[in-house]
């Protein structure tokens, strides 16, 4: 087996604003590994509030490229690599690469029936509410909106929204940017613009008082679950798991959370740190047992891969296998 690694970065169409953080491109990892005439790829771009940067990843893939290249499966890569977004990129091209050697579908290898899943489109935050119910507006084809919120006029922000998109499912990332207060004083609201969920509204490791916290809205753990490790807190604060490929350190972790969320009676979310339809393939695969889609991370770039994902006003159809899997 040969190991190739290296750096892309990939221009958005304009600037995506989350709680304390601004992206003007998405950087990312790419990993391929090829046997004989079969190559596999897969695609990382890390966990940012942990430090992760590219250059980290890279210099995690290195380190290991003689293990790699001996050949490994991906059992053997979760002692290997941390979790995280190096890990992801080579457990995805050894997910692609054992497709492409077998000639099997990723679904024949996982046992799964693939359908079409409607995707969330995301409305980062901007400076005034005004602004951000007119991107809602210009999303009309959309069908189901994710709107990032901080701590700044959060009602405000969801309310000139719903006036603007009475029609569309409205569900909340607070990307930790609330206090408990906060949440309390802002959920009997949200109830009344018929908010469908609340994702990470207080901040990872200081979300203890949401247990036995009794909300009317679904509450959805995104930093505060990274993979299996941390399940067990993380359903007693919170009904609903946001899995995220980079956050699990690949589609095997991915798929061992998704199942030991449902064994604990949790709902299911799969999310994305942005990226190109590269790293969207596998997380469609685990869409395929989720209740909410966010896999819209490729409609937020100038430009995509060949044999790219299709979106159609919110659906995504199954993917080209020539693209992954």
């Amino acid at each position: 087996m040969k190991l190739s690694v290296h750096i892309e970065d990939w221009e958005l169409k304009q600037p995506f604003r989350i709680t304390g953080k601004e992206w003007t491109s998405s950087p990312t990892l790419v990993v391929e590994l090829t046997d004989g005439d079969a190559a596999g790829r897969g695609e990382g771009q890390g966990i940012f509030y942990t430090g992760e940067t590219v250059e980290s990843m890279f210099a995690q893939v290195e380190s290991v490229a003689g293990d790699i290249e001996r050949g490994i499966s991906q059992i053997e890569l979760l002692d290997l690599l941390p979790v995280g977004g190096a890990r992801n990129a080579v457990d995805c091209a050894l997910w692609d690469l054992q497709a492409k050697r077998t000639g099997k579908s990723i679904w024949e290898l996982t046992g799964m029936h693939p359908r079409p899943v409607t995707t969330v489109f995301t409305i980062g935050i901007e400076d005034t509410p005004e602004r951000m119910a007119a991107k809602a507006a210009a999303a009309a084809e959309y069908p189901v909106l994710k709107i990032k919120l901080d701590g700044t006029q959060p009602y405000e922000r969801l309310s000139a929204i719903r006036a603007a998109r009475p029609d569309a499912e409205l569900v909340v990332d607070a990307n930790q940017g609330w206090s408990f207060d906060q949440l309390q004083e802002v959920i009997p609201k949200c109830v009344e613009l018929r908010l469908g969920m609340i994702e990470q509204p207080l901040p990872r490791g200081a979300d203890a008082e949401l247990e036995g916290f009794e909300s009317p809205i679904t509450l959805a753990a995104d930093e505060s679950c990274l993979d299996t490790a941390e399940l067990g807190q993380a359903v007693r604060r919170y009904d609903m798991i946001n899995i995220k490929l980079d956050k699990t350190g690949g589609l095997t972790e991915a798929l061992a959370l998704a199942r030991g969320a449902k064994e604990q009676g949790c709902k299911l979310m799969v999310g994305n740190m942005m990226g190109t339809s590269l790293a969207m393939a596998p997380s469609f695969v685990v869409a395929q047992l989720c209740d909410f889609v966010d896999i819209d991370g490729p409609l937020l770039l100038k430009w995509d891969r060949p044999h790219a994902l299709n979106y159609r006003s919110g659906e995504v159809d199954v993917f080209d296998k020539r693209l992954w899997g």
